[in-house]
C-alpha cells in the first residue's frame, strides 16, 4: 500500500470533484475569472479605440490647417483627408495589436510583433504626433520664437552700443594728448621748451597737431547725441516687440507686424556700429606721427635753428609716443567682439514646437499619449492571457469548463446523439420489415 505525502494528501483531498489540487483548482478560477473581466472589456475596448483615434484626427486637422498657406475649400479637403487617414491608421493598427500580441505564444512571433509595434509606434509619432504637439502648443511655441528673438535683438543692440560707447570714450584719450601738445606749445611760447621765447617753428608744429586732435575731438563729440538717440530708437522699437509678442490676437498677424519692426531695428543696429569712431581715430593716430609737416626754421642764427630742430625732433618722438597710445585705445575698441547678427526668421507653429521641443515638454506628452496609449493596453491584455494560460496550465478542458459549460455540452451530445438515432433509423429498417408494395402505393396514390 502506497502513501502520498501529507501536502499533497491535503490538497487532493480539499480539491475540485475532477481531480485537480486546492492549487490547480484556484488557477483555474482566476483564469476563468479573467476571461470574464476581459469579455466585459472587449465590448468597449473597440469604442475606446476609436474616441481616441478620432481625438487624435481632430488635433492632426488643426495642426495640418496651420501648415497650409491657403485657406480655401481646397486645402480644408486636404487636411481633412490626412486627419481621417490619421484616425483610421491608428484605429486598424491597435486593433490588430490588440488582436495578435495577447494571443502569439512563440518567442519569435512576440518579438516580431513588439517590433512591429514600435515601428508602428514611430510611425504614429511621425504622422500625427508632432502635428497634435502644433495643435495644442503651436501659437505658445510661436510666441516663445518671438520671445527669444526679442532677447537676440536686446543683446546685439546692446553690444552694439557698448562698442560704439567705447568708441566715443576715446574722445577724452584725444583731449588729453591734445592738451599735452597745447602745454608744450605753451611752454615754447615762453621759451621753456627750446630756450627761445616766441612762436616760431616749434610752437607751430605743437599748435598744428593739437589743432587736428581738436578737430578729432571735436568730430567725436558731436555724434555722441546720433549714439544715444539711434539707442533710444532701438528701445522703443524692442518695446513694441515685446508687446506684439505678449499681445492678444492670432499670433500670425503679430508675426508679420514683429518681421516689420525687426527690419528697422536690425537698421537701428547697424547704424549704431557705423557710428563708432575708433576706426576714425586709429587712422588719426597713425597719421599723427606719419603726416608731420616740418614748419621752415626760423632762428636768426644757426645756434637757434640748431635748437629748433633738436626740440622738433623731441616733439616728434613725443608724437610717436602719443600715437602709439592712442592707436593701442582705438584697436582695443575695434578688437571687442561685435554683435551677432541676428535676423528673425518666422516658423510656422509646428516647426516653432519642434525648434522648443524643451519647453514644451506636458504638451507633447499629450500629444504623443493619445496615440500611443492604447499600446498599454495591449500589454495589459498580454499579461494578462498569459496569466490565463499560466492558470489553465496542467488542466484538461472538461476540468476547467464551468457549469453553464458543462450543460452545453451534454446539451450538444444529446443533439448528436439524437441526430444519429434518426439518421441510422433511415439509412437501415428492421431486418424484419417487408419492402412496401410498389402497386399497392400507385392505386392509394390514385384513390387519392
Amino acid at each position: 500500500m502506497t502513501t502520498e505525502p501529507s501536502g499533497q494528501h491535503s490538497d487532493r483531498a480539499t480539491g475540485s470533484a475532477s481531480g485537480l489540487s486546492r492549487s490547480e483548482a484556484r488557477a483555474a478560477q482566476n483564469a476563468r475569472d479573467l476571461e470574464d473581466h476581459l469579455s466585459w472589456l472587449d465590448s468597449i475596448t473597440g469604442t475606446a479605440l476609436g474616441v481616441l483615434a478620432v481625438a487624435s484626427g481632430i488635433y492632426t486637422y488643426l495642426g495640418v490647417s496651420s501648415l497650409l498657406d491657403d485657406t480655401g475649400a481646397f486645402s480644408v479637403i486636404a487636411a481633412l483627408a490626412y486627419s481621417v487617414a490619421v484616425s483610421v491608421g491608428i484605429f486598424v493598427f491597435w486593433s490588430y495589436m490588440m488582436r495578435l500580441v495577447p494571443t502569439v505564444r512563440t518567442a519569435a512571433a512576440r518579438i516580431g510583433l513588439v517590433l512591429s509595434m514600435a515601428l508602428g509606434s514611430v510611425a504614429i509619432i511621425a504622422m500625427s504626433s508632432w502635428l497634435n504637439a502644433a495643435a495644442l502648443a503651436g501659437a505658445a511655441a510661436v510666441e516663445q520664437h518671438l520671445a527669444v528673438t526679442v532677447q537676440d535683438y536686446q543683446t546685439a543692440l546692446e553690444r552694439a552700443d557698448e562698442i560704439t560707447q567705447s568708441g566715443q570714450s576715446l574722445a577724452r584719450d584725444v583731449a588729453r594728448v591734445r592738451q599735452t601738445f597745447v602745454d608744450l606749445s605753451e611752454q615754447e611760447a615762453t621759451g621753456q621748451l627750446s630756450g627761445f621765447a616766441g612762436q616760431g617753428a616749434v610752437f607751430r608744429l605743437l599748435r598744428q597737431k593739437s589743432d587736428e586732435l581738436a578737430a578729432l575731438e571735436t568730430q567725436i563729440t558731436s555724434q555722441q547725441p546720433l549714439v544715444e538717440a539711434a539707442f533710444d530708437e532701438g528701445n522703443a522699437i524692442l518695446s513694441r516687440m515685446r508687446a506684439l509678442t505678449v499681445e492678444q490676437g492670432p499670433v500670425a498677424q503679430r508675426s508679420v507686424l514683429f518681421s516689420e519692426e525687426a527690419v528697422r531695428l536690425a537698421n537701428v543696429i547697424t547704424q549704431l556700429r557705423q557710428l563708432s569712431v575708433a576706426p576714425l581715430v586709429q587712422r588719426a593716430a597713425r597719421d599723427l606721427s606719419d603726416s608731420v609737416v616740418t614748419p621752415e626754421l626760423d632762428g636768426s642764427d644757426a645756434a637757434t635753428r640748431q635748437g629748433q630742430q633738436a626740440t622738433i625732433d623731441s616733439v616728434r618722438r613725443v608724437l610717436a609716443q602719443r600715437a602709439d597710445g592712442l592707436g593701442a585705445a582705438a584697436s582695443a575698441v575695434l578688437s571687442m567682439t561685435p554683435p551677432r547678427d541676428t535676423t528673425y526668421t518666422p516658423v510656422s507653429a509646428a516647426d516653432a514646437v519642434i525648434l522648443y521641443a524643451g519647453n514644451f515638454v506636458p504638451s507633447w506628452a499629450g500629444a504623443i499619449a493619445i496615440d500611443l496609449l492604447p499600446a498599454v493596453l495591449v500589454l495589459i491584455v498580454a499579461i494578462t492571457q498569459a496569466a490565463i494560460r499560466a492558470g489553465r496550465e496542467g488542466a484538461a478542458t472538461e476540468d476547467t469548463m464551468t457549469l453553464a459549460e458543462l450543460r452545453a455540452a451534454v446539451a450538444a451530445i444529446r443533439d448528436i446523439d439524437t441526430s444519429l438515432e434518426r439518421a441510422g433509423t433511415f439509412a437501415a429498417p428492421p431486418p424484419d420489415s417487408q419492402p412496401p408494395d410498389v402497386a399497392s402505393l400507385d392505386d392509394k396514390r390514385r384513390a387519392d
